[in-house]
Parts: C-alpha cells; structure tokens; sequence
C-alpha cells in the first residue's frame, strides 16, 4: 500500500506528506488540506479522534461511529487500526458521508501509511463499492450531503462521532448551531464527539445545544476538543460560562 501512487480523475487535490511520514491531501476546491500536515495526517487521527473517544468507549460490546467527513479514510481506518491493535471484542459499525464521489473512487490508488496495509481489501471495497462488511465490522459511505445524511438518521443512533469536516471558514455549514442542532438528535446521551477545532464560535455552537465541553491535549499535538452531552471525568471541563463573560461578543455561527 505504502508504495502506490495518489491519482485524482478530478484533478483538484495534489498528495502532501505530512510531519509524521504519512501522506495527506490539500483541496484546491476549499483550499485546505486533509489534515494537520504539522501534526501528521496518521497522529492526527489517532490523537485527536480516535483515542479520546476509545478512552471513553472501548468497554462497549458494541460501537457505533460517525465519520464526517470520510474525506480519505484516515479517522475509519485509524478506529479499524486502534481496535485491532488492541485486541477490542466489541462490534465495530462506522458510518460516513463524503461529497465527493471521485475523491472516493480514486482511494484505491492512494499512499497509506504501512499501518493501513493489512486494510488493502477494506480499502478497495470502500473505493469500489462505498461499503464493507465483516463478522465484526461494518463500515458504510454515504456519497452526498453530510447534513442530509445526520437528519436520516434515528435520534440518539451514535457512540462516537468524529467531527472532522473542512474548517468553519471554509466549509461553515458543517459548524452552525442549527448543525450541531441536529448532531444532538443523533449521538447518545452518553455519546461523545472529538475534533480538532477549538475555536470559540464552535465550542459554543456545541455548548448551546447542550454539550459539555472538554479540552482534549497531549504531548506533540496543539490541543484539540471533546464534547459530550454527558459530563465526563478523563478530559478537563472548558468553563463556557466564564469563556462567554470574558468574550461578550463571541457568537456561534449560524445557518
């Protein structure tokens, strides 16, 4: 895997490695790119999704995750790496919008970490067919609108939910408050949402809908953000209403 070569047939994204050796992707379309190309595209997935929410969720029997957005798969094959690698009994159901159908297809062809090589199958079933599906886990792409696919689904469906979309300048959407809104009716009470933002407009698009706030840090990554709609014990609790006294003007972003 780790020696195949990125190619796009839409030819907006062009292949970046990133500081921890693995390789992300910048959009010429939202002028972004992946991932954190100073933290690392693999470090950033596993630091700031994955091992806040397993802290919190790897006891389960069963775990049911929302990835928005897949972009180029990192935050669900990371989940599939941690759980493997740790032995993890539990049932493994990730769920996972992406706008662009070419970014999809072209997976297939593209530079993996060599932690991702024993998913080489995962990866072209995702890429060719947008689902795979095991004894133990099951993975689904949604090919269309993040927000459209959150409001189909059931209320309080999720365990974990990486919110891991384009930047609030970028993509601002995917951060309002009527968005997050809509995330609540569909992650547990007991839920828990990581991402990398920490900017004051989407903590308190979250915290206005009842999230509690955490910071989630750790050595080698800039802080990053866990949200719950229950209080948890492992991550430092953010003050909001401090964070809004010291900041009167702030406001959450809005549809």
């Amino acid at each position: 895997m780790g020696r195949g070569t990125l190619v796009f047939n839409d030819s907006l994204h062009s292949m970046v490695l990133s500081e921890d050796g693995s390789y992300t992707a910048y959009s010429k379309e939202y002028g972004e790119h992946y991932h954190s190309t100073r933290d690392g595209a693999l470090f950033e997935s596993l630091v700031k999704h994955v091992e806040p929410a397993f802290a919190l969720k790897a006891h389960q029997s069963e775990i049911t995750v929302l990835d928005i957005c897949f972009g180029l798969g990192f935050n669900t094959l990371a989940t599939i790496y941690y759980h493997k690698k740790n032995a993890l009994a539990s049932k493994l159901n990730i769920f996972s919008p992406e706008l662009d159908s070419s970014l999809v297809k072209s997976l297939k062809n593209f530079t993996y970490p060599k932690e991702f090589d024993e998913f080489r199958h995962i990866i072209m079933s995702l890429s060719e067919e947008g689902i795979y599906s095991d004894e133990n886990l099951h993975v689904e792409i949604f090919l269309g609108d993040a927000r459209e696919y959150v409001r189909g689904f059931a209320p309080k469906k999720f365990d974990i939910v990486y919110q891991d979309a384009f930047s609030p300048s970028s993509n601002p959407l995917l951060w309002t408050k009527e968005y997050f809104g809509e995330m609540k009716n569909v992650i547990k009470e007991d839920g828990v949402l990581t991402s990398y933002s920490i900017a004051l407009a989407t903590r308190l698009a979250l915290y206005e809908n009842g999230f509690n706030i955490y910071i989630n840090s750790g050595e080698g990554f800039r802080d990053a953000t866990v949200a719950s709609l229950g209080e948890l014990d492992k991550f430092l609790h953010v003050d909001m209403k401090h964070k809004i006294l010291c900041n009167p003007d702030a406001r959450a972003l809005r549809d």
